[in-house]
């Protein structure tokens, strides 16, 4: 029912209907009106832009990334290709070397080299990257070496690049006392929103321990800092429209940290939520929390489409959401009569909320889970509040120069009191359950789970529980399906730079053989993807033998030696370790149907093997470029 002008008027079907297609139109417009591709100065519309092998480029240093072992990384924003006026964003590579420089953003590079685009997972479940910075319009990647990056200009010219500058500063500030790097790689991810300087043995710990979020600037923090502006500018009510000034200035600040901290997916939907709050609190209307979520929601979604696909972005919500639905429903479980109890209680049953809204999607992401989230929790997000004020107490004095050698030395002992906590439940190996098997549709069902579960909480009425008993059956039928889909047998082999690993599956086991290390092939990445991703429960490994059958197909394996005298004909021949063999003999001596070559493999002979293939109309496979090949 709708009411207007003391009139009740009717709700048509027709309403609904239309709300949705505009609604459903303007996230088409959103998305394609962000679409970079379909900007005609986009460099991508250059035509046959990957066939030059050098380009004069031209570019902004947009982002710095946490760097690898061998780059320096960037995302840029390109000013000229070949002296035509272009714009879009690619990452940039520089190698690392004795006289490396780290470039602010803002400032202007110019550098000779080629565009390349950015390679697809080569071994199956592993993290899709290329997939991942397409979402952030990212199509091509650049490498370049430190003596053939020249730099043209480091004026700031843009918000990010003045934000950007007042980060370097107040490190600047900081080094100058004794924090030791630990404490400042916390300092800039707690206050700064910058994580590039955590190693990674920190973020391991934080991310073992269910505390990775509160490095994440978010809607804690943001909440906590609405909270301290509105006390400190409390006194401002008492000035003639004082209420409207407050209330602009809280504005301005919240969006300021916004920018400061790097205008993350995760700060800038709790700025935009806490934004719409702190109206409400000046026009003095209660807000209801759903429609001042969805507000923001819309709001981020109209501006940024693509913020829809990011993991902080949807973790951050679904964390809300489940906070604001469940913790009450919790809280009601027990009433303590003395205040302290309550608050800790109040802390448990928000971190338990927190926890179920975010654990189904979180799984699905990083297939772990961390038993002990509640300890590291309960004794940190007390005192929150006490380290954000702290720290921009801190922040503030050392700007000024006037930052006590004291005060200064007291942070850095509680940031690493911080540390210590954390670390030592993450140490605690046998409460964190990893490599847990979660498919999309797992999360699907979960989350429908967990929303009938709350109906028949609130209601126990037969709707509810005919609800209830729905999703369960939609719950086992998911694992069902997922078992029989994962019960298939395959060989595989991956792709392993230097080495040669070759797998097969049947149902939930695995054997492997191989030419690693014996407790290197333990901790290999690329098997822990592909047993998580293939719900594998037992592995087993063998060393590498020269002939493997396969329901369809025989393999003949051949090495350096170059040894191949069979009596069989194999249907597929796999070359590993380099083998200097007259590849044309071979194949009209064997006569086999296709040949790989894996990782193991120098370059060089790939490429000439490749040639003799096409030249002999065989197939070839080659693991560097293609990937793994699959049997099934």
């Amino acid at each position: 029912m709708l009411h207007f002008s003391g009139r009740t008027l009717k709700k048509a079907i027709w309403f609904g209907v239309v709300a949705y297609l505009v609604m459903f139109s303007l996230g088409i417009l959103s998305y394609n009106s962000h679409q970079h591709k379909n900007y005609p100065s986009h460099y991508i519309n250059i035509k046959n832009i990957e066939a030059f092998i050098s380009n004069e480029i031209t570019l902004r240093i947009k982002e710095r990334l946490k760097p690898t072992r061998y780059h320096n990384k960037y995302v840029v924003e390109l000013l000229k290709v070949n002296q035509i006026n272009t714009q879009g964003n690619v990452l940039l590579n520089i190698e690392k070397n004795d006289k490396s420089k780290l470039y602010d953003v803002d400032e202007v590079l110019l550098i000779r080299t080629a565009f390349q685009e950015i390679k697809n997972p080569l071994n199956p479940n592993q993290f899709n990257y290329k997939a991942y910075l397409e979402k952030q319009y990212i199509y091509h990647q650049l490498f370049t070496e430190q003596q053939l990056v020249f730099q043209i200009s480091s004026t700031r010219e843009t918000i990010l690049g003045y934000a950007d500058d007042l980060r370097q500063t107040i490190n600047t500030k900081l080094k100058g006392f004794n924090f030791k790097p630990e404490e400042l790689a916390i300092i800039n991810a707690l206050i700064l929103g910058q994580r590039q300087d955590m190693n990674r043995d920190m973020y391991t710990d934080y991310a073992n321990a269910g505390a990775i979020h509160i490095l994440a600037v978010s809607g804690l923090h943001v909440g906590i800092i609405l909270m301290m502006l509105n006390f400190i500018l409390r006194p401002l009510e008492n000035l003639k429209r004082g209420s409207t000034i407050k209330v602009i200035i809280i504005l301005i600040l919240l969006w300021s940290f916004a920018v400061v901290a790097g205008l993350s997916a995760s700060v800038t939907r709790a700025v935009t939520m806490f934004s719409i709050v702190a109206i409400a609190m000046h026009l003095k209307r209660r807000t209801n929390i759903y429609n001042t979520l969805s507000i923001s929601i819309f709001i981020l979604l109209l501006v940024k489409p693509m913020f829809l696909f990011d993991v902080g972005f949807q973790m951050s919500y679904l964390a809300v959401f489940a906070i604001v639905s469940i913790q009450p429903l919790l809280q009601k479980l027990w009433m303590p009569k003395w205040k302290v109890t309550n608050y800790f209680w109040q802390i448990f049953t928000v971190t338990i909320a927190a926890q179920l809204g975010v654990a189904p999607i979180s799984l699905f992401y990083f297939h772990q889970f961390p038993g002990l989230f509640f300890i590291s929790n309960l004794a940190i997000i007390p005192f929150l509040g006490l380290i954000l004020g702290f720290g921009i107490l801190v922040i503030l004095l050392s700007l000024l120069n006037v930052l006590p050698e004291a005060i200064a030395n007291l942070y850095g002992s509680l940031i690493s009191s911080m540390n210590y906590i954390v670390t030592w439940v993450s140490k605690q190996e046998s409460f964190l359950i990893k490599d847990i098997s979660f498919e999309f549709t797992h999360v699907i069902s979960t989350y429908l789970f967990l929303f009938a579960l709350i109906l028949v909480y609130k209601k126990f009425r037969f709707k509810q529980i005919t609800f209830l008993l729905v999703s369960i059956l939609i719950l086992q039928s998911v694992s069902i399906y997922t078992k029989s889909k994962n019960s298939a047998e395959a060989f595989i082999i991956f792709h392993k730079t230097r080495y040669s690993v070759i797998g097969k599956k049947q149902n939930t086991s695995l054997k492997v053989w191989h030419n690693l290390d014996s407790s290197a092939v333990k901790t290999e990445k690329m098997l822990s993807s592909y047993n998580v991703g293939s719900f594998i429960k037992s592995i087993t490994y063998d060393s590498l033998h020269n002939v493997y059958k396969t329901p369809h197909k025989t393999l003949l394996v051949i090495d350096s030696v170059g040894i191949y005298q069979v009596r069989f004909k194999p249907d597929i021949i796999l070359l590993r370790n380099s083998p200097r063999i007259n590849l044309k003999r071979m194949i009209d001596s064997l006569q086999p149907q296709l040949i790989i070559a894996d990782g193991s493999n120098y370059k060089s002979y790939v490429k000439r093997w490749k040639a003799t293939c096409l030249k002999e109309k065989l197939l070839f496979h080659q693991t560097n470029e293609k990937g793994a090949f699959i049997i099934k």
